[in-house]
Parts: structure tokens; sequence; C-alpha cells
């Protein structure tokens, strides 16, 4: 079984890590998050979450934080080859549930195939 953990080596943590995903990387738009792929040369996946202040107070953005990282832990072996994802939480998101988070970033970081 494979470790689950959400450890510093899948995180994008760097200023420039961010910047390579965001000049080219692939953006799609749901209705709660832009999300930014961008293939990667390290062999796994790694996550770069970005929530601004637009969002709520620290709290709330912070709930979402966890929120999305949780999914990407428990999902990160059924994305398709390593990756840099960094996923943008725009306004009024506050209200969600974690399954309404995994419903919607499912549908865009997931393989139809892999379902």
């Amino acid at each position: 079984m494979e470790k689950q953990s959400f450890g510093k080596h899948v995180r994008i943590s760097k200023r420039r890590d961010y910047l390579t995903v965001y000049q080219q990387g692939v953006r799609s738009h749901s209705e709660h998050f832009t999300i930014v792929v961008c293939k990667n040369e390290m062999g796994i996946s790694r996550l770069g979450i970005t929530v601004s202040k637009k969002v709520g107070s620290a709290v709330q953005r912070n709930r979402i934080r966890r929120l999305v990282r949780e999914f990407f832990r428990l999902n990160r072996s059924r994305l398709s080859t390593p990756q840099d994802i960094v996923i943008i939480a725009k306004r009024n998101i506050t209200t969600l549930a974690y399954q309404d988070v995994c419903t919607e970033l499912e549908s865009h970081l997931i393989k139809k195939s892999d379902v």
C-alpha cells in the first residue's frame, strides 16, 4: 500500500516553481477553482494552493487549504503522470463541503478512464 502522507516533498513551496507552473502550465476553470497543471521531471506529483484574502478570514482560507490538501493526499496515486498542480480558490467558496471539493477537483484532475 502506498504511503498517503502529505510531506514536504509533494508541496510546491518556492516562488520560482509557482512562476514556472503559471507560465508553462495549462489552465482549467471550474465554478470555485482555477487549476493550473504543468508536467514535471521530478517523478512525483506536487501541489501548490493559493487562497487570497478576498476569499475570507484566515480561518476560512485555512479550511479551504485543508480540504484541497486532503483531496490531493487521497487521490495522488490516481493522477496520470508526474505533474505540478496549482489550485487557486475563487471567491464565495467558504460554504463548500469536502464532498463538493472532491467532485469539482476530480472532474478536472483525474482522467475519466481511471474513474
